[in-house]
């Protein structure tokens, strides 16, 4: 069986992880944290970024920073994963749904204005599958209403727009470093921002509500809980992992690009047909090929496609289910304006593998099978 999925392995990662050993701090921020930390700033150009245990966490550390309060609406796409929204649900916020573009499978920008009440605080662009938003348009809407933006870039690491790095555009950016991502540490995401006014704050917050972060940099003799906070702060060990992979960053994204390019090139003919619609990125974005997904025709033809691919010995994948339609989702938020693609597009979407260890013949494999499929 071809997966779906493998974690990235450069070949440095373990050597980095008995070196993360041998120094003797295994805890938050150590010497692999900063280095990880250092990486992204210089190469996304950000004041800030504080690597944490989860995407999940820098989302919930977003909102609070946000100051989101209870009653107070946040206006997302309801195709994207459950974190997006909950994070701003543990704060008492409202979600606001809003339909996605059927061609980028991102928020419609369009729609965004007439979704905004008194009661907005925030808009969350999610880049999906490393592709962006319309950044322009969302921060003019933004600027109009006086809102914040958090960025869901869980998926756009390494992905621009219009020469700016995903996760650095809003007032909040937010990385995952999940297994499934481009660049990984089993577990872990990070929050990115350029005011430096959040940077106190943020670092009580990772740090249990403490001001350990200025004692560790000799600025005061002791620390001491000061404010609300959690523990954010991953093991040094899983961002010595990372740090094997954000050296090899380039590398992994020629691979990733090599896969994602074989795809488009030997399936284009499906899409001329009208058999299949695949991804589309606009002139503004430089994506990061963090997924390769067809559309087919519907629900039943994309079950079929599924089951003839894993008897092939090839494990693709669906997401997701539209938030709006979950139990959850119909307690926690609403939907403005009709759903005109988020529930149909989401419904025919397909994900083909796509990993950095990912060899080509496997892929060569992979399109052969898709050509032979008579289902279309």
């Amino acid at each position: 069986m071809i997966d779906f999925n493998k974690a990235p392995c450069t070949g440095k990662e373990l050597a980095y992880m008995q070196q993360a050993m041998a120094n003797g701090k295994l805890c938050g921020d150590g010497p692999f944290t900063k280095k990880c930390s250092a990486w992204m700033s210089g190469t996304f150009h950000v004041n800030h970024c504080l690597l944490t245990t989860s995407c999940t966490h820098a989302l919930e550390m977003a909102a609070y920073l946000s100051d989101i309060q209870p009653g107070d609406e946040v206006i997302m796409p309801a195709y994207t994963f459950v974190s997006t929204a909950d994070a701003f649900v543990l704060r008492g916020a409202k979600i606001v749904f809003v339909d996605i573009r059927p061609d980028t499978m991102n928020i419609d920008e369009t729609l965004i204005e007439d979704a905004i009440t008194e009661k907005t605080k925030a808009i969350v662009p999610v880049h999906y599958a490393g592709v962006a938003c319309a950044m322009d348009e969302i921060l003019a809407i933004a600027k109009k209403h006086n809102l914040l933006i958090v960025e869901d870039a869980a998926q756009g690491v390494n992905a621009w727009y219009k020469g700016k790095a995903l996760g650095t555009i809003g007032d909040f950016g937010c990385y995952s470093f999940h297994e499934t991502k481009n660049y990984t540490m089993g577990e872990g995401g990070a929050l990115l921002f350029n005011d430096s006014k959040y940077r106190e704050k943020a670092e009580i917050l990772r740090e249990k509500g403490t001001d350990r972060s200025k004692f560790f940099r000799g600025q005061i003799d002791k620390y001491t809980w000061v404010d609300y906070g959690s523990s954010y702060l991953p093991s040094d060990m899983n961002a010595a992992y990372l740090y094997a992979q954000l050296e090899m960053a380039e590398e992994i994204n020629d691979k990733r690009m090599e896969i994602y390019d074989y795809y488009r090139e030997h399936l284009a003919p499906l899409a001329e047909q009208g058999a299949v619609e695949l991804p589309f990125v606009p002139d503004y974005a430089k994506h990061n090929a963090h997924m390769f997904y067809m559309k087919v025709k519907d629900l039943e033809t994309r079950s079929d496609f599924i089951t003839y691919l894993k008897e092939n010995g090839i494990h693709a994948v669906f997401h997701y289910i539209p938030l709006h339609t979950s139990t959850a989702g119909k307690r926690f938020g609403r939907f403005h304006g009709e759903d005109v693609y988020t529930t149909k597009e989401s419904e025919r979407l397909v994900r083909l593998p796509l990993f950095y260890n990912l060899e080509m013949d496997q892929v060569r494999y992979i399109v052969d099978t898709i050509l032979k499929y008579k289902g279309f």
